[in-house]
Order: C-alpha cells, then sequence, then structure tokens
C-alpha cells in the first residue's frame, strides 16, 4: 500500500478518518495554552480538517499555518473556517517551503511510513526558527500494522529527534483523549 496523496484524498471523500476529533483534543489544549505570543507562527502538518486551527483561533492567536496534501480535508476546513488568520497549503509536508516558531504534532507522524520517519525531524528542524519547538503528542504502543495509525516508543523517538533537537520533555500523556488513553506521549523538542 502506497499512502501518497491519492489514498488520503480517497481517505477524506470517503469520511473514512476515525482520527478526526469533532473539537480540539485536551493534549493540544494544553500545549496550546503554554504559547504566550499569539502572534507566533504555527504550523500544523497533516492536519485535515483540524479542529485544532479553530481552537487557536478562538485562542487569538493570528498566524496559523494548516499543511496537508489532500484537498478534500482543506476544503472541509476552508468550509469551516473563514479567516486571515490562517492560511491553508495543498502540498506535501516534505516539499513545503517555511519558517515557524511552533509545529504543532498530533497525528500526522504517526501516518508516516517508516521509510520517511527519518525525514521527518531533519524536515521539521529545517522549517523552524532558531528558537523553535515541535509540541504535542507522539503515539506510544508497538504495532505491526500495515496501515496508520503506525506505532512507536520513546527510544525510537529519542534515536530519530535528538540529532536536531533537545528533548525538552517526552513523558506519558495523563490528558489523551478516552480512546487514545495510555498511547500517547507529551512532547516538547527544542531545536538544536
Amino acid at each position: 500500500m502506497i499512502l501518497d496523496k491519492h489514498y488520503w484524498t480517497q481517505r477524506y471523500q470517503q469520511d473514512d478518518t476515525p482520527w478526526q476529533l469533532s473539537h480540539a483534543s485536551a493534549p493540544l489544549k494544553h500545549v496550546i495554552s503554554q504559547i504566550e505570543d499569539k502572534n507566533c507562527s504555527i504550523l500544523i502538518p497533516g492536519a485535515g480538517n483540524s479542529r485544532d486551527a479553530s481552537y487557536l483561533l478562538q485562542q487569538g492567536f493570528t498566524n496559523v499555518h494548516i499543511l496537508d496534501f489532500a484537498e478534500p480535508a482543506l476544503e472541509s476546513l476552508q468550509q469551516q473556517i473563514e479567516s486571515d488568520e490562517i492560511t491553508l497549503h495543498l502540498e506535501d509536508f516534505f516539499d513545503h517551503e517555511g519558517s515557524y516558531d511552533f509545529i504543532l504534532e498530533q497525528t500526522f507522524f504517526c501516518a508516516l511510513e517508516s521509510r520517511f520517519r527519518e525525514s521527518y525531524p531533519k524536515k521539521c528542524h529545517d522549517l523552524l526558527k532558531s528558537d523553535g519547538a515541535i509540541k504535542g503528542v507522539l503515539f506510544q504502543f508497538e504495532s505491526d500494522r500495515t496501515e496508520p495509525p503506525y506505532g512507536g516508543n520513546a527510544e525510537e523517538y529519542r534515536r530519530l529527534f535528538s540529532p536536531f533537537f533537545e528533548i525538552k520533555s517526552m513523558e506519558n500523556c495523563e490528558i489523551s483523549e478516552p480512546d487514545r488513553r495510555g498511547r500517547e506521549l507529551l512532547i516538547h523538542f527544542l531545536k538544536k
């Protein structure tokens, strides 16, 4: 199975998106509450029809970037939100160019095939400003799944991210959504 633009577009067209929440997730609300500068630039990669974007706007953030390469996902988001404070990017994350203060991570990394996992930390490093950070959650469970979400663990994440980021924190998430409890790590990785 190739998880390309066609695959994800089809998932959205068929409304086969069980990972999508009807609200901003508790961990992301927590992360967002710790960001003081409402004008900072925030990228949410693989955001789909992100409820987190709506929440950011409600909290007064003014420079939010949503990236996905599934056009139906962004069309859905655009219908929900009409604001100049959100910029939609219809493109592949690995082709994207920009400069951000924060990357919010929730369900993007777990959707990447293993062949992209080595490239993700470097691309995040390239997209972040000198004092930028990745904040959010990474899944913590072992799995031999053949389609997303793919599992992972703290040891793997330390190996992948440590060359590019200082691991400020990576701990069991105690505020996960009910169906994700015990399966998430709350993260804060600061660009080196």
